[in-house]
């Protein structure tokens, strides 16, 4: 399974299924987050954590540990 968290700098994904429960996958979803979009990895911190995004035509920081329950294709 490839997750977020596996998509290198400058590389694109789209999200194929969300893991997680209850809160933690709602806010995920409530920043545009959600089954067929597609994102665009722009940067990531240099220790690695948050990486920064492109979704839906904004840019938008995610913590590692959010990104690893977004599994990609």
């Amino acid at each position: 399974m490839k997750t977020l968290r596996d998509v290198k700098v400058g590389q694109n994904a789209v999200v194929k299924r969300l893991h997680g429960d209850g809160p933690v996958k709602r806010r995920i979803m409530d920043m545009g987050i959600t089954k067929g979009v597609e994102l665009h990895v722009r940067k990531v911190a240099p220790l690695g954590d948050p990486m920064e995004l492109n979704v839906r035509g904004y840019e938008l920081s995610v913590r590692k540990a959010d990104a690893a329950m977004i599994e990609v294709e």
